[in-house]
């Protein structure tokens, strides 16, 4: 079997992991590293077709029938690497400390007469391997078994009940606390810039198994942020999706029941009921990050469609997902965007309902994808590091927003007196935040008609003040009536002025997801 991304990811120069290595003919050996890089997991390699065979399992394996772990398949790796142990050094794949947690010998559960290699094969082929484990920690039945429909790397490591098996189990409680201890502190060593020579720690005894729980679904996921910047760009390390031109929209299921949010914890329960019985339908526990849109007839995303589908129920209602937080027990935050996303695929291909859609994407060409987006009138797209792990809450530069129309969220703190045949308001007077202080960008007439006008009149009614929110008087060419800073709108426009005003705005729709507050210029980096 070919080693080609193995050798391809490391560097032999700086790091002494192995690059080849023979097997014992007759012996198919197994061993599980524990793998303290920039996340913990465990590597679960097997011996077949002389490589090993490799998973990473972010929680560890388990003795315990109940849990079903998520194991991501990962190049294979020369036979030696059965016998490494200590640290790949900062700058280098895999940077962090490795440690033999355990090791030993397997057989396949059901062997058929074929050579055992090419039996193994067949298996792993089919998504269904069973093997009996030979070790010190790890003995007895298992199977891997690859997620149903999945395309990518997702399978799942599950002990079958013979007299080995347990109730509790919890990898951690098996590792010695030197080696705890010593992953730690490499990990701040490293951080410092100071380099030390590893000696693998003996094994000492356990601590006593303490009981383990699933990871809880939180009540409050706070959705991560992408940076705006001012061009398009190629990278070998970057995906590139659509920006969506919706609701951001956070949904959680547990046991067929919904929860769905926006960033600022407004449900959207009763408001997209088709979203929730799609959600419904899913048949696992899961927390997914998305945005709510209506299509047009050109498949492109519309906001001005999505407000009115809010008052006639028509148009083509989709929630766009782009992101997978939690799997059946299992917070995967700490995964890689292309893990999550590859899971999420998987998760996706097994709900029959047009409703859900997975949001796809392309690999580093930005460019292109950019100038693809143009063509099809799109808002922008989403540049996103294919190794980042989900920050939430964050906005960083792991994940980027170029925008080919010029958009902006803006504070209604006002609006004018209606002049000509038009009725109860003229124009909106609109502001953004600039630390504490409103800052008055213009006002905007452009695409209200009667039926915005009725809605945000009615609205703007209980806001009415004498105070000005702006504190400075402010030129408009008709009276104002004052607003409290509420309520949020989003509006297209040409450019920004040399004073910082917004050439030509038309008005798109009301922002019922974001706080005021948070309502400041967006300036591309």
């Amino acid at each position: 079997m070919s080693l080609s991304l193995y050798k391809q990811k490391r560097n032999f120069t700086k790091t002494t992991e192995p690059i080849a290595g023979k097997p014992v003919a007759g012996k198919h050996i197994f061993v599980i590293q524990r793998h303290h890089a920039s996340r913990l997991h465990y590597d679960f390699r097997l011996e077949i077709d002389g490589v090993l065979k490799s998973w990473a399992v972010p929680k560890g394996p388990s003795m315990n029938p109940a849990d079903k772990r998520l194991a991501m398949q990962v190049e294979d790796h020369p036979y030696n690497y059965k016998d490494f142990e200590g640290t790949i050094p900062a700058g280098n794949y895999g940077a962090g400390t490795v440690y033999i947690w355990d090791k030993g010998t397997f057989e396949l559960m059901n062997p058929d007469g074929n050579s055992f290699d090419k039996e193994a094969l067949r298996e792993l082929k089919s998504g269904d391997l069973k093997i009996v484990m030979k070790g010190k920690k790890l003995k007895g039945e298992f199977a891997l078994v690859k997620m149903k429909g999945a395309e990518g790397n997702a399978w799942l490591l599950i002990k079958h009940k013979d007299k080995y098996a347990v109730t509790e189990y919890n990898s951690e409680d098996y590792t010695p606390e030197s080696v705890k201890a010593k992953g730690i502190k490499e990990k701040a060593d490293a951080k410092k810039g100071t380099k030390k020579k590893t000696v693998a720690s003996p094994e000492t005894a356990p601590s006593p198994p303490k009981k383990t729980k699933k990871d809880a679904i939180k009540k409050v996921y706070k959705p991560m942020l992408a940076t705006l910047v001012s061009e398009p760009f190629d990278g070998a390390d970057w995906l590139f999706e659509t920006k969506w031109d919706g609701y951001r929209a956070i949904a959680t299921v547990k046991d067929h029941t919904v929860a769905l949010y926006s960033r600022n914890e407004l449900s959207f329960v009763d408001a997209y009921p088709p979203v929730v019985e799609a959600l419904k339908k899913i048949d696992h526990d899961v927390v997914l990050d998305g945005e709510i849109v209506v299509l047009d007839t050109k498949g492109a995303s519309n906001f001005q469609a999505l407000q009115q589908y809010r008052n006639t129920g028509k148009g083509q209602l989709i929630y766009a997902l782009f992101d997978l937080l939690y799997l059946d027990g299992h917070d995967i935050r700490h995964l890689t965007l292309l893990e999550r996303k590859s899971l999420l695929k998987t998760l996706l291909a097994g709900v029959k309902d047009k409703t859900l859609r997975f949001s796809t994407h392309v690999l580093k060409n930005g460019k292109r994808f950019f100038e693809n987006a143009k063509q099809k009138q799109w808002e922008g797209i989403i540049a996103k590091k294919t190794d980042s792990i989900y920050q939430e809450g964050k906005r960083g530069m792991n994940w980027l927003k170029v925008k080919n129309i010029n958009e902006q969220e803006a504070v209604i703190c006002g609006y004018t007196a209606p002049r000509g045949s038009r009725k109860k308001l003229g124009a909106l007077v609109l502001g953004i935040y600039e630390g504490q202080k409103l800052h008055y960008i213009g006002h905007c007439g452009g695409g209200l008609n009667d039926t915005t006008i009725g809605e945000l009149y009615n609205k703007l009614q209980p806001l009415i003040t004498d105070v000005n929110p702006f504190g400075v008087k402010i030129a408009t060419n008709m009276p104002v009536t004052w607003v409290k800073p509420q309520l949020v709108c989003q509006v297209k426009f040409q450019e920004w002025t040399g004073d910082d005003h917004l050439r030509q705005p038309i008005f798109l729709g009301l922002r019922e997801d974001k706080p005021a507050k948070k309502v400041y210029r967006e300036i591309a980096k």
